[in-house]
């Protein structure tokens, strides 16, 4: 079985408050520190974990973005990666979701794949739609966000938050798609044996034409404007006096002030 993961580079967690660039570019990221969306780390990590228990056979990780993205690549690839593909072409520049979606899901088909793994969301624009929206292409079923899942050579079951603490179970044949959320298993560091394999390995980059698709095929539907910080939040406002007049008075700003009750 060969496992497709999809990988996307952002900031690191350490790194402090982004900055935006402007109003059209969005986030300046000269000089921040960038590594592999955490949340497909653990993408990542779980594919890797099924080619130890050998049911699966071969692991592939694909992104879609600028040559830099190649040294995430890289670093999946010294964890115990086997083929990294990077997608890009100029008519994916801006692209939305969608688009993205479509390049790597024709990308994953190529490669004959029968299971596709991600992270439930990137930590930078945080839309949760592309795994979905792979799954939609190819016609695949898909269990998204999932706890914790199981797989076999005849089908997957995946458990997933269905709130309040409770959690259904899919069931389903490969080949699918499933998005994890942050797992129990520890997170895999790359060895010295694979540091230098990676430093060797060659990553298969593929444009639009190569997937057998065109810039006007994932033409964005969405477009991102009007880039900026949030607001700021208002000063904190101190109550004083007995526990009676307290309670009286922040009754009266809720009501009055913020209009919640």
């Amino acid at each position: 079985m060969k496992i497709g993961v999809c990988i996307k580079q952002g900031p690191a967690p350490e790194v402090p408050a982004l900055k935006i660039k402007d109003a059209v570019s969005g986030v300046d990221l000269t000089g921040v520190k960038l590594q592999i969306n955490v949340y497909d780390e653990y993408a990542l990590e779980e594919a890797l974990r099924l080619k130890d228990a050998k049911i699966a056979t071969e692991v592939i990780v694909y992104t879609l973005g600028p040559a830099d993205a190649e040294a995430r690549l890289k670093d999946a690839i010294a964890r115990g990666a086997d083929k990294a593909v990077r997608v890009e072409d100029p008519g994916l520049e801006g692209a939305d979701s969608l688009g993205v979606a479509k390049a790597l899901a024709a990308a994953l088909k190529a490669d004959g794949v029968s299971l596709v793994l991600a992270g439930k969301r990137a930590t930078d624009t945080d839309n949760s739609q592309v795994p979905a929206m792979i799954a939609e292409i190819l016609g695949w079923p898909q269990a998204l966000e999932a706890e914790k899942f199981e797989v076999a050579a005849s089908g997957f079951k995946a458990w997933v938050p269905a709130g309040g603490g409770a959690r259904y179970v899919l069931a389903g044949a490969l080949p699918a798609v499933i998005s994890l959320d942050k797992g129990a298993n520890e997170l895999r560091t790359a060895g010295l044996k694979g540091v230098m394999a990676a430093k060797k390995a060659k990553v298969d980059v593929k444009n639009l034409a190569a997937l057998g698709l065109s810039a006007a095929g994932v033409t964005p539907m969405v477009k991102l404007s009007d880039w900026g910080p949030p607001p700021a939040r208002p000063q904190a406002r101190v109550l004083s006096g007995s526990n009676a007049d307290m309670a009286k008075e922040l009754v009266r700003l809720l009501r009055n002030e913020a209009k919640v009750i």
